[in-house]
């Protein structure tokens, strides 16, 4: 076989069996010398050919790599001793992330970002602040910090790393690696050009069209299938909403933002835990008694669907009667047979009709009342591709006649002056609830009843 450690060929035409004097319990030692870069050892054996006339039988026939053994042969920068008490306690914090994650250091970070230079200032999210950087190999990154002694904060860290780290996908926002050095926190994403889905859905700097939207949708449904089906565990988001879907220059979405995710094995049926997330995107189920599954992400997807279809936020209280919610006013639509009303009139007619009817359909089932009535992603990513039919919904949820609405005479209109997270890696604590209801900008739906502590 061919040896290629780290793109060298490092051994051609090897023998193991020769090497090993023709023995078949003797292992065979070898040493290399390489750079290693983003913290992987990439090591590839190719199988040559030679001398085989069939298929081997199927067998265990031991590893070809049993152990391997790297040793530095420099003088580290950081002690790997930890200060103080502090700095201990700290570091136990963090010893479940995922050694994947590449660990870039402070100074990196620093000259990367100019010194946390204002001028590369991305926004101000609630985890703090996002500054655009370029690395010595010339990839530009987004760096996030963590605001320092917030609990919450850590907590998500650690949760964020460890969900990213895990997980591959064209739809996901891909970890670069983290920064953990004396108190400093920080996370290092790819930079995506164009920013978050609501800067793109209702500011005045991008105007998406039709097609460009009906990819967004296919892009975040397959995101979520990959997360809910084919990832091992299973991962719930909890925080889906348009701030935390970011686009790359080709205008392809990424969920991003995993610092509430939640995993949990496949024998489990849901999880019962403390209400996170933002509200207007809530499931009911999850809202009122904390109960868990994946289609809670289901349900935000629905609403974050019909964001992108009407080109508005899911509320708008300049708005009149059942205008003002977003999901209530395409449920009104879509019993009247009225439902390209619903299109964002900056599309004019320059839309497919099907296409939205077909959206808006799938939209209305993601968001019904009962979790089991509701599709997996796997089938809205059916659904959305035309492979089978939208399933006919038939009623109107029960929720919609029982919200209780606030006084929403404080909410900001217009995208420019909307809340103080101007982030688009912004992070869930900025605009999210944790444990108990906190007001979000528009003050939408559920809102009453959350802070009743149902």
């Amino acid at each position: 076989m061919g040896v290629v450690v780290e793109g060298n060929r490092v051994l051609k035409d090897f023998d193991i069996k020769k090497e090993a004097g023709g023995s078949s319990y003797r292992a065979v030692q070898k040493e290399f010398r390489v750079k290693v870069s983003e913290n992987y050892l990439e090591i590839h054996l190719f199988w040559a050919g030679k001398g085989t006339c069939c298929v081997p039988a199927q067998g265990t026939y031991g590893p070809l790599i049993s152990a391997i053994n790297a040793i530095p042969d420099f003088i580290p920068t950081v002690s790997n001793e930890p200060p103080n008490t502090t700095g201990k306690k700290n570091r136990t914090e963090f010893l479940g992330i995922d050694s994947k994650s590449y660990t870039f250091s402070y100074s990196e970070l620093r000259n990367a970002t100019d010194d946390f230079n204002p001028g590369n200032k991305l926004g101000e999210g609630g985890f703090g602040p996002v500054y655009k950087g370029t690395l010595n190999d010339g990839r530009v990154i987004a760096v996030k910090q963590l605001s320092v002694g917030s609990h919450q904060g850590k907590s998500q860290f650690i949760t964020e790393i460890e969900t990213i780290s895990a997980v591959q996908h064209r739809n996901l926002v891909k970890l670069y690696g983290c920064c953990i050095e004396g108190n400093k926190r920080l996370l290092v994403y790819e930079y995506l050009e164009n920013k978050s889905l609501d800067q793109a859905l209702f500011g005045k700097s991008l105007t998406l069209k039709w097609y460009t939207r009906y990819d967004i949708c296919m892009g975040v449904a397959r995101g979520l299938a990959y997360l809910h089906e084919e990832s091992q565990p299973r991962i719930v988001h909890r925080d889906i909403k348009a701030s935390n879907i970011l686009l790359d220059h080709e205008l392809v979405p990424k969920i991003s933002d995993f610092g509430l995710a939640k995993l949990y094995e496949d024998n489990k049926t849901h999880i019962s835990t403390r209400v996170a997330g933002t509200i207007g995107y809530l499931a009911p189920e999850y809202a009122m008694r904390g109960h868990l599954t994946e289609k809670a992400d289901v349900f935000s997807f629905g609403v974050v669907a019909l964001e992108i279809v009407s080109g508005r936020p899911n509320s708008d209280p300049s708005l009149e009667g059942e205008k003002i919610y977003l999901l209530e006013w395409a449920w009104h639509l879509h019993e009247n047979n009225r439902v390209v009303e619903l299109v964002d009139p900056r599309l004019s007619s320059d839309f497919n009709e099907e296409q939205v009817r077909r959206i808006v359909g799938i939209s209305l089932l993601c968001t019904q009342t009962s979790p089991s009535l509701r599709p997996s992603m796997s089938r809205v990513v059916a659904m959305l591709s035309g492979d089978i039919e939208v399933s006919t919904v038939t009623s109107r949820p029960g929720y919609l006649t029982d919200w209780k609405f606030d006084d929403v005479t404080s909410f900001i209109t217009g995208f420019a002056t909307k809340g103080s997270d101007t982030s688009q890696y912004n992070s869930s604590a900025s605009t999210s609830i944790v444990g108990g209801a906190t007001q979000s900008p528009s003050r939408p739906i559920l809102q009453h009843s959350l802070s009743e502590g149902r």
